[in-house]
């Protein structure tokens, strides 16, 4: 895999720089297009070995390019940097907007690989990181980002003459630490993890690109045409989809999880008050327990219009401690949104460890709302169950409780409830012609619900179906659901 890249390619300085002023130029006028037509993310991952010149590299693209609309990010150890949140958590953080650039420096790789050699990692659990992985990279791809990952390599002699050469030289000996020091003598232990990720992470949507990283002259002409070639490709071209679901099934039965429902159950308002105090104590106190600090709670709600989840969401958040919880209303996203990848505004949301992060609507907003009104394309909705369901297994990995209420009323109730807005005045602003409108889809928002239900339930994140004609009822199941999933997972009995 490597051989070619250790074969020791040199570009003398005078052809450097003949063909540095041409491909500079080429590179800003591809970067002004790509800012302009804002139809894109570029995102550049930069790894390679200890010594083969990735600093060096990322400072060149700063000089030739504009620097203004280019962002460099560094993960040194980002698993241990930030351990509050999941691991993906801080890349969808740093991932650049449309029409911009961004360089990751090591990027996801670097944490898995660095465990793998300190012997952290079985060869089976780096696979599945790296399986991982490849979903984000595909997920990228599939929103437009083009993504380009460059190794750079160096074999044994060159690694130790380009650190004797850093060691020497005053202005760059600092940068040899014991670190770097340790690192040499891992040489073959480094080149064998190394072939081992490239090799299954590389794939047709996002290859590697493995270059000799002894030479600098090489090395950055290289990028810079590999960056240019990119763009020029990828101009006034659709980005390539890569299929990711399984169609839907047809012709099913009637009866279904929501079907078979009783919305019949209800609640004596006697009994409600008794058991809303007791369930939200109880909440109360399993949020200040010590274990809830290895935890995080996620809640998300969703159901058909005037289903109750406002005044669900309320019941829960005054059991709660204000400085550790947030709600978050989901809407139609924000021009910043659309800028990024459908599922980078519910990750920005992610709480920490300790803290509580109701979404009123969540982004099942792609299966549902999106997927009926035709938002996003048939290819973009289906693929996105898998895409849901390794988001919440992120989250669940890293120690959130995730729960997800589906809250169903039948059509009359619904109605009655329009009626009843409508007729009073603090209610109001509650009902709109879009409410009506989406009314007239009912089936189609039941047929949508049930396929979401299905594809995306799972033991980890599981769907918590609410019988809610009656909101008593809603409220005291949905609260004593939340308290017997923290107790679960902080084993409390």
């Amino acid at each position: 895999m490597f051989e070619s890249a250790e074969a020791g390619h040199t570009v003398s300085q005078k052809a450097f720089r003949r063909e540095e002023a041409v491909l500079r130029n080429e590179l800003l006028l591809a970067q002004n297009a790509l800012r302009n037509e804002a139809a894109f993310p570029v995102l550049i991952v930069i790894a390679g070995m200890e010594g083969s010149g990735r600093r060096e590299t990322i400072a060149c693209l700063h000089e030739w390019l504009d620097p203004r609309f280019l962002s460099t990010v560094a993960f040194v150890d980002a698993d241990r940097d930030d351990p509050d949140h999941p691991p993906m958590w801080r890349y969808w953080q740093a991932l650049p907007p449309r029409g911009r650039i961004g360089i990751l420096a090591d990027s996801w790789y670097a944490a898995p690989m660095a465990q793998r050699l300190a012997g952290e990692l079985k060869r089976m659990q780096l696979d599945a990181r790296l399986e991982r992985i490849r979903r984000l990279e595909t997920l990228l791809v599939n929103e437009g980002a083009l993504l380009l990952k460059f190794w750079f390599h160096l074999g044994k002699a060159a690694q130790m003459a380009r650190y004797r050469q850093l060691r020497d030289h005053p202005e760059t000996a600092w940068r040899v630490s014991a670190a770097s020091r340790m690192r040499l003598g891992q040489y073959d232990a480094v080149r064998k993890v190394a072939a081992h990720v490239l090799r299954l992470s590389s794939t047709a949507e996002a290859p590697w690109i493995i270059l000799d990283g002894s030479d600098d002259n090489y090395r950055k002409l290289a990028v810079g045409r590999a960056l240019r070639d990119a763009l020029a490709q990828r101009a006034g071209h659709p980005p390539p989809r890569i299929p990711h679901a399984a169609p839907l099934q047809t012709g099913r039965d009637r009866r279904n999880v929501l079907s078979t429902l009783d919305l019949s159950l209800a609640l004596s308002d006697r009994k409600y008050e008794r058991e809303l105090a007791r369930l939200q104590g109880r909440l109360a106190g399993l949020m200040r327990h010590r274990r809830f600090a290895r935890h995080s709670l996620v809640l998300a709600f969703e159901g058909m219009d005037a289903a109750g989840k406002g005044g669900a969401i309320r019941r829960v958040s005054a059991a709660l401690d204000p400085r550790i919880f947030q709600i978050v209303p989901v809407a139609a996203p924000s021009d910043e949104e659309r800028a990024q990848p459908w599922l980078w505004r519910f990750w920005r949301r992610v709480p920490g460890k300790g803290r509580v992060t109701i979404f009123d609507r969540s982004w099942y907003g792609r299966v549902l709302v999106e997927r009926i009104e035709g938002f996003c394309s048939e290819a973009d909705w289906l693929r996105a169950y898998a895409e849901i369901c390794d988001f919440e297994h992120e989250l669940v990995e890293a120690g959130a409780i995730v729960l997800k209420f589906w809250l169903q009323i039948d059509k009359a109730e619904q109605l009655r409830r329009f009626r009843e807005r409508e007729q009073t005045s603090w209610k109001q602003f509650k009902i709109t012609q879009e409410d009506w409108r989406n009314r007239g889809k009912w089936a189609q928002y039941q047929e949508a619900a049930v396929d979401m239900i299905d594809r995306t339930g799972t033991g980890r994140a599981p769907w918590i179906t609410i019988e809610a004609n009656d909101k008593r009822h809603a409220r005291i199941k949905i609260l004593r659901s939340i308290c017997e999933a923290v107790e679960h997972a902080m084993g409390i009995d």
